[in-house]
């Protein structure tokens, strides 16, 4: 057997049942595996990027995707395995680090599942969707529930590689399509630390008037929208109260997270603000204290999305008066 994540073993059959799994994204199993730790997960077992726990689900920021109610089955066929799951539900999204023919064969026995790149804007699907890998030939876990609504957490969009100053957008998309909500036509955003624009250039294109806050200027075809306003000065500089009320406040800066979290609380007391996204970039060490003291904010929510790199993202919206 390979080496697992963190010095544990791969295991096509973990020692003990497996009550808990969460999916990693790519190149992330460290960090997650540090989350869980964290969490009272107890001794993991990798399958790929699935770490198996016997312990119940924990909360994690870091996972993709979370199986909270897994179940292990022997099966001697591949249409024995579809039958399993086919007699749960109908939805499947299959999960094949290893056995790749065998598990195409599985997916190839339950009803189809082809979901299409999102058009932007777009709402997450609501259909009910659970998960299943091959732990070994006659081996089956699945879980009829998870955490994501999207195959293996993988959120893909139709790009647009022409008007975006870099992929940056794909992140506010992202977490827009996960809110179920964009700016409109009306509304007003704040970008701080917007250059180049990617973030500015999403909310101006569903309608909303941006104003674009750093010290360094924008892409041309982005500072030029009648949308947009520019203005050149520093985001950590600005005085929320200082500032009109804004429908939306946006951040995908490069800051310490605790710099960042700072930021947030200000902004969340001045009462400027009815809604925030906000990327939490870590440089080095991940800070979990951080991450968990943003999570912990009333009204918030930390996610790590498929388009995030060694960050997450903040989510707060005001309470309905």
């Amino acid at each position: 057997m390979s080496a697992g994540t963190g010095g544990q073993p791969d295991a096509t059959r973990p020692p003990w049942p497996v009550r808990s799994a969460y999916l990693a994204a790519p190149g992330f199993e460290p960090v997650l595996a540090q989350e869980l730790a964290r969490r009272g997960a107890g001794a993991l077992c990798w399958h790929g990027r699935l770490a198996l726990s016997a312990q119940p689900p924990v909360a994690s920021l870091w996972a993709l995707d979370i199986w909270d109610a897994p179940q292990a089955h022997d099966v001697p066929s591949i249409k024995g395995a579809a039958r399993i799951m086919r007699a749960i539900q109908r939805n499947w999204a299959g999960y094949a680090p290893m056995l790749h023919r065998r598990c195409a064969l599985v997916s190839d026995a339950l009803p189809p599942l082809r979901p299409k790149p999102f058009a932007f804007p777009a709402t997450a699907p609501d259909a009910h969707l659970g998960a299943w890998t091959l732990l070994a030939p006659d081996r089956l876990l699945l879980s009829p529930t998870k955490s994501s609504p999207f195959v293996n957490g993988e959120v893909v969009f139709e790009e647009n590689r022409t008007d975006p100053p870099s992929r940056a957008y794909l992140k506010l998309w992202e977490a827009l399509l996960r809110l179920g909500r964009w700016p409109v036509a009306g509304e007003t955003c704040l970008d701080l630390g917007a250059c180049p624009g990617g973030w500015t250039w999403v909310a101006a294109s569903c309608g909303a008037h941006v104003t674009a806050i750093d010290r360094s200027a924008l892409a041309e075809n982005v500072a030029g929208l009648p949308n947009v306003t520019c203005r050149y000065e520093s985001a950590f500089g600005l005085d929320p109260q200082d500032c009109a009320p804004v429908d939306w406040l946006f951040s995908d800066i490069i800051a310490y997270p605790a710099r960042l979290l700072a930021l947030a609380r200000r902004w969340i007391a001045s009462g400027r603000a009815a809604r925030i996204v906000m990327t939490i970039k870590f440089q080095g060490e991940t800070d979990h204290e951080t991450a968990d003291a943003f999570a912990a904010i009333p009204g918030g929510h930390v996610v790590h999305l498929w388009h995030n790199k060694h960050e997450l993202t903040f989510f707060w919206q005001r309470e309905a008066s």
